[in-house]
């Protein structure tokens, strides 16, 4: 990391704090199904059973474990991080992609002619994305900023290409790498989330799933790729393998209050309950150092004549 590395004091201004409707402008575009897979010997797990999760799942006790809080004022400026670029996700509408309830979430399977081109020092592969929400009456994201946590969160998984498969890779230190955007409610409906969640309805039952025709998938993240948060963590579900780097973005993405009703009310559990608060809470840095791809310290302006 580069000697000159500053501190981060602030937050950069695109980043809002998590109370409904108070995301930024609206924007006009732009849960893990193998993680989910079980260790060995078990067959199920629950957000309802978390204590549980490191007894049946070791690394889900480790010392790298997501999602965090991300404290601004600890995160460390580092200007090696270079902006996030991505190929191949504007998908022609002939393409179906499968989305399924899994019981935990929402999958969406993506085509490995998806891809991370830069910002991360290796070549990676999209496998899927998936999204975790809370309820009706509070914020479900995963990650949180200086202790406040969003309506939602979506990860976008991809796979080290080195590696044959995405079950190969999530097994290695260097295997995974997820990108992560906050999602809130604003005022216009968000068409590319639209894509998805007009579909929830046809997968409100465990193990159902439909296709969905392709589009931009771009449009689910920022349109702006150059500022995030970066360390290295794991899945944040079992079996919680410390093989994810992790890139946070600090922009968040906007949805109609009909659409967050629409993702936290339409899918259901194992239990055939609504699915709902489906996030783990974060977990200790244990050292870990958190960085930042952009100084949040604006320069001070002063008006003359003025104090």
């Amino acid at each position: 990391m580069n000697r000159a590395a500053l501190r981060v004091s602030l937050l950069f201004p695109l980043l809002l704090l998590p109370s409904l409707g108070r995301a930024g402008s609206d924007q006009e575009h732009g849960g893990e199904e193998t993680p989910h897979s079980p260790g060995k010997g078990h067959s199920h797990w629950s957000y309802e059973d978390l204590k549980h999760w490191s007894t049946d799942y070791l690394d889900c006790g480790g010392t790298k474990q997501s999602p965090i809080n991300v404290d601004t004022a600890q995160a460390i400026f580092s200007p090696d991080l270079r902006p996030i670029q991505i190929s191949g996700y504007s998908l022609p509408a002939s393409e179906q992609l499968k989305l399924k309830n899994n019981g935990h979430t929402v999958v969406l399977d993506l085509p490995d002619s998806l891809a991370l081109t830069g910002g991360y020092a290796q070549q990676y592969r999209a496998a899927q994305l998936h999204l975790h929400w809370g309820s009706p009456s509070g914020p479900g994201s995963e990650h949180t900023i200086n202790g406040q946590r969003f309506a939602a969160e979506i990860h976008v998984v991809h796979y080290n290409t080195k590696y044959d498969s995405f079950t190969e890779a999530m097994v290695h230190p260097d295997g995974l790498a997820v990108l992560g955007a906050f999602l809130e409610v604003g005022h216009a409906e968000n068409q590319y989330y639209h894509e998805i969640l007009k579909h929830l309805f046809e997968i409100q039952e465990v193990g159902q799933e439909t296709l969905v025709p392709g589009f931009n998938i771009a449009g689910l993240l920022p349109a702006n790729l150059k500022f995030y948060f970066h360390y290295n963590g794991s899945l944040t579900t079992p079996p919680c393998y410390q093989t994810v780097k992790w890139t946070i973005f600090n922009q968040t993405m906007l949805l109609s209050h009909h659409q967050m009703s629409m993702l936290v009310s339409t899918l259901r559990s194992p239990d055939d309950e609504i699915l709902q608060n489906n996030y783990r809470p974060v977990q200790n840095l244990h050292g870990r150092r958190v960085l930042a791809s952009f100084q949040a310290t604006p320069p001070v302006k002063h008006t003359p004549g003025k104090v």
